[in-house]
C-alpha cells in the first residue's frame, strides 16, 4: 500500500505559485481573493482561516467581507456586484454553506465567471462538461493532480464515484471521462453499492458518511481517494472510508486528514492566480 500524500504535493504547488505571484507583482499585477462569509458558522470560519494562511504564503492579498446571519439575499447580491466591477479583485469566493433563506444557486449565478475561483458558475460547469478551458472546481482538480503525481492512469479503468454533489461527485466524473475512464456514479438511491464498488479500479468517495466504505466492499489493489471529512464517535477527524480496514487491501489510499484536503486549498490558490493572469484579456463580457 502506498499512502497518497496531499500535503507534499500541495506544498510543491504553493511554492511554484509563490514564485509566479512574485513575478506577477513585478509586472504590476497583484492577485487578490475576496472571501464573503455570511453568518458565524464555526467550521466555515476555520476553513476561511486556512485559506487566509495559504494566501499569505503564496502572496495573494485576501479581502474579507463578513455579513450577519440575517443578511438578506439582496444585500449579498449588492456586495458581489461591487466585487465584480472592482478590477483589483481577481477572485470571489462565497464560503458555503449559506443561511437557508438565501438561494445559493441564485448567488453563484451573480458572480463573474472569470472571478469564480470555486468553478461553480453555470458557465464554468458548462465548459467543464464539454471539455473547454475554464475554472475547474478545486477538490476534483486536486484529485486529478494527485492521480497524476502518483502515475495512476485512469484510461480504460473502472472508476466508481460515490456521491453526486455539484461540488465533487459530478465534476470529478466529468474530469475522469476526459481521461477516458469508465465512470460509474453511485448515490443514496443506488442499489447494492457494494456490488459496484467491488468492481472499482479507482474508488472516489465523497458522501460525508464516516466509515461508509469497508474492506469487504473493495477488491485487492484498488486505488482509494477519500474526500470525506467527518468526526467519529471519539471526536477524531476521519473520512468516508474505514482507513484501517481498507489500507492493506488497497494499492494506493489517501489519508484523512492529509490527503485531498490540502489539495483543495492549493487548487483554490491556483485558480486565483489564473484569474489574475486572465484579467489582462480584453473584450471580456461584463457581469454586473
Amino acid at each position: 500500500m502506498i499512502l497518497i500524500d496531499g500535503n507534499e504535493l500541495a506544498d510543491e504547488i504553493k511554492e511554484k505559485l509563490r514564485i509566479e505571484v512574485s513575478e506577477l507583482k513585478q509586472n504590476g499585477i497583484h492577485p487578490k481573493l475576496t472571501v464573503i462569509l455570511v453568518g458565524d458558522d464555526f467550521a466555515s470560519k476555520k476553513y476561511v482561516n486556512n485559506k487566509k494562511m495559504a494566501c499569505e504564503y503564496v502572496g495573494i492579498e485576501q479581502g474579507m467581507i463578513e455579513l450577519g446571519v440575517n443578511a438578506t439575499e439582496e444585500e449579498l447580491i449588492m456586495v458581489i456586484r461591487k466585487l465584480n466591477s472592482d478590477e483589483s479583485v481577481h477572485g470571489i469566493l462565497i464560503q458555503l454553506p449559506l443561511p437557508k433563506h438565501i438561494d445559493v444557486y441564485k448567488i453563484i449565478n451573480i458572480i463573474n465567471p472569470n472571478k469564480d475561483v470555486d468553478g461553480f458558475h453555470p458557465e464554468n460547469v458548462g465548459k467543464l462538461s464539454i471539455g473547454c478551458e475554464g475554472v475547474i472546481p478545486c477538490t476534483p482538480n486536486g484529485i486529478m493532480k494527485l492521480l497524476e503525481k502518483y502515475d495512476i492512469d485512469v484510461r480504460g479503468k473502472n472508476c466508481v464515484v460515490i456521491g453526486k454533489s455539484d461540488i465533487v461527485g459530478k465534476p470529478i466524473s466529468m474530469l475522469l471521462l476526459r481521461e477516458s475512464a469508465t465512470v460509474t456514479v453511485c448515490h443514496i438511491e443506488t442499489r447494492d453499492i457494494s456490488n459496484i464498488t467491488k468492481q472499482a479500479d479507482v474508488l472516489i468517495v465523497a458522501t460525508g458518511n464516516p466509515g461508509l466504505i469497508t474492506a469487504d466492499m473493495i477488491k485487492p489493489g484498488v486505488v482509494i481517494i477519500d474526500v470525506g471529512i467527518n468526526r467519529n464517535e471519539y471526536d477524531e477527524v476521519c473520512g468516508d472510508v474505514d482507513f484501517e480496514g481498507c489500507k492493506n487491501k488497497a494499492s494506493y489510499i489517501t489519508p484523512v486528514p492529509g490527503g485531498v484536503g490540502p489539495m483543495t486549498i492549493a487548487m483554490l490558490m491556483e485558480n486565483c492566480v489564473k484569474a489574475a493572469r486572465g484579467l489582462e484579456n480584453k473584450g471580456e463580457k461584463k457581469y454586473v
